[in-house]
């Protein structure tokens, strides 16, 4: 695989030790060790194996154009599955902890940089992947419309954000999150700015009720402070077996065959956005 040279689309990128790095650095709410918890999980995790998944069947309805920019893309695990499934990715992120996991993962085109510091020329951007990235720009409007004027003409635009505001709970707290979405309201802000929404689902359909009934009931009750996060996410994520684990495999299966089909699961804890720019 050829090297990519970024000093053609960017004004604000130097190559240091084979990774590009931004020449200015902007602060992230995202907190410091957040990119090394998810590295100890993703692998073995339901929720980010299927998040993938997803994204892949949607990527393979709705093809990207050109070379696939995975935005905040944390340890690589996102772009680690485009790159297998035949997309040239690069990942842009401005954790140096991501950015070291990633290369672990094998990943040779790394930016470390935020969107706006990786200084990209307008228009010059084919496609771009933002997983779990809006909710923590607090100017999240302001943020899309960056990615509109980095985006080429029918550039492409995928986007994750979690779900519904009464699902809010410290775990959005911990996690520097802003806001959760609905698809109207994610969609209102892309059209705003002259995004036309391809396709939009929920997916995770699953886990609004224990969502809600162990982490936003529990907070709000004052109950549910007393684990650590890292062993809370190590509990929630890991694979299920016996009958909630055929039930689980069943429905994410089924939300596998809807994005397919290009249908909406009308509920789920999270949303999946395919956008072109126009």
């Amino acid at each position: 695989m050829t090297k990519i040279d970024f000093r053609s689309i960017s004004n604000n990128l130097e190559l240091v030790d084979d990774i590009w790095v931004a020449k200015s650095k902007s602060k992230i709410s995202y907190p410091d060790e957040a990119n090394e918890n998810c590295f100890q999980i993703e692998e073995n995790s339901f929720w980010f194996r299927h998040r993938n998944n997803c994204i892949i069947e949607v990527v393979k309805q709705f093809p990207p154009k050109g070379i696939f920019f995975d935005i905040g893309g944390g340890n690589g695990f996102v772009a680690k599955e485009l790159e297998e499934s035949g997309i040239e990715t690069v990942l842009v992120e401005p954790g140096e902890i991501g950015v070291s996991n990633a290369r672990k993962r094998g990943l040779r085109h790394i930016i470390c940089a935020t969107l706006e510091d990786a200084g990209f020329k307008s228009h010059t951007l084919s496609t771009v992947g933002l997983f779990d990235v809006v909710e923590h720009i607090e100017d999240d409007k302001t943020f899309l419309k960056f990615v509109f004027d980095f985006l080429e003409s029918k550039g492409k635009l995928y986007i994750t954000v979690p779900a519904f505001n009464f699902l809010w709970s410290k775990e959005d707290d911990d996690a520097g999150h802003f806001k959760r979405y609905t698809i109207k309201s994610i969609s209102e802000i892309l059209n705003e700015i002259g995004f036309y929404v391809e396709y939009a689902t929920y997916i995770f359909s699953i886990l609004p009720i224990p969502i809600f009934l162990f982490r936003s009931l529990l907070d709000k009750l004052g109950l549910g402070k007393n684990r650590a996060r890292e062993e809370r996410h190590k509990h929630e994520h890991c694979q299920r077996k016996g009958i909630m684990g055929k039930l689980l495999g069943n429905v994410l299966n089924m939300e596998l065959k809807c994005i397919k089909d290009k249908k909406m699961i009308p509920f789920g804890s999270s949303c999946l956005i395919v956008a072109t720019h126009f």
